[in-house]
């Protein structure tokens, strides 16, 4: 029977690694870290290691088309339950007419996975709509900024280990949303650590990775919370002089979410306690409010407001709006600067 709810990647995974594979798997999104996970499994998983030779075929849309697609998915297993047809770089194909009558009527003992990247096919055309009658129609999206500490947390869990906030927050702000590379860079750090103690600290990250433990957005953020002056300066001519260490495009959404809240904060109700503070914006603990409420210390409600403003205008200032030559580093310099005066 077809999945008429939405596919969720934990959803598919369960589901393949219960021995249950459809006879259709269309895999697309700007996010490809989830797309070759998916195919990747099925690749490794779907057949035995003996039964790959004859029975697994890996094509790249660039070198095919949909016809001779569709011939393959109907050719017969050879001593196997099932065959596997993967096409790679579907982003590649123009027609998916041929494909589009293959899905009337699939073989039951093909997996095909289309892997398209990089965009979505509409999904109110009729192949989609096919293809999620009879498979899978998966979108992989880009994680947010304010998602990547958590995905952070559950990749190093789900590897046996766990790290402080400010380690997490050091190699969200200094990767950023790239999932293939963030995994690669922490799987760099996982291996160095011992069997003993599995907890990652801002000095393994720094050696490891790269970032400085001292000089990052996240200290920076924080100095800006306590409305420390030197050390907020220091901190910005580090990244002036350095501009690999620290950029204003990571810098503003990690600010534009901090002051957003803020902003929420102050329409908290009760006595704003940390535990008031966390459940009115739905953070995980009253432990992870303490920044709001030192930031409602620091800052009125109107001069949050001011700084949100002064976010937008240096956003758009950055991408080239009513800015000539203003460089990043200076852009960087003005907010900071209005953000503490």
């Amino acid at each position: 029977m077809a999945e008429k709810q939405s596919n969720t990647f934990d959803s598919i995974m369960a589901e393949l690694k219960g021995g249950h594979y459809r006879p259709f798997y269309l895999l697309m999104g700007e996010e490809p870290y989830y797309i070759d996970l998916i195919s990747d499994y099925i690749i490794e998983h779907a057949l035995s290691p003996d039964e790959r030779d004859f029975n697994l075929t890996v094509v790249y849309g660039v070198d095919t088309s949909c016809p001779k697609i569709a011939d393959m998915a109907k050719s017969y297993p050879m001593m196997a339950e099932r065959q596997v047809v993967v096409v790679k770089e579907a982003q590649n194909i123009r027609s998916w007419d041929a494909l589009e009558n293959y899905l009337e009527k699939p073989m039951p003992t093909t997996v095909l996975v289309i892997c398209y990247k990089n965009g979505t096919v509409d999904k109110r055309k009729k192949f989609a709509q096919k293809a999620a009658k009879v498979g899978v129609v998966f979108e992989s999206n880009k994680k947010k900024e304010y998602e990547l500490p958590a995905f952070i947390e559950g990749y190093l869990r789900s590897k046996g280990a766990t790290a402080d906030r400010k380690s997490v927050q050091m190699v969200a702000d200094h990767v950023g949303a790239d999932l293939s590379r963030l995994t690669s860079e922490l799987d760099k750090v996982l291996i160095s650590l011992p069997e003993n103690n599995r907890r990652v600290t801002p000095e393994l990250v720094e050696e490891k990775i790269g970032v400085s433990k001292d000089y990052n957005i996240f200290e920076l953020k924080n100095a800006l919370i306590a409305r420390d002056v030197l050390k907020a300066n220091r901190i910005v001519k580090y990244f002036d002089s350095n501009p690999k260490t620290g950029s204003l495009y990571g810098l503003l959404p990690n600010l534009f979410i901090y002051f957003q809240n803020l902003m929420l904060a102050y329409y908290a109700p009760g006595n704003r306690t940390e535990d008031d503070v966390a459940k009115f914006l739905d953070l995980r603990s009253g432990w992870a409010a303490r920044d709001y409420i030192a930031g409602m210390r620091n800052y009125s409600g109107m001069k949050t407001l001011q700084i949100i403003s002064k976010i937008r205008e240096v956003d758009a200032k950055s991408k080239g709006l009513d800015n000539v030559n203003t460089s990043m580093g200076e852009l960087m310099k003005e907010l900071i600067f209005f953000i503490l005066h």
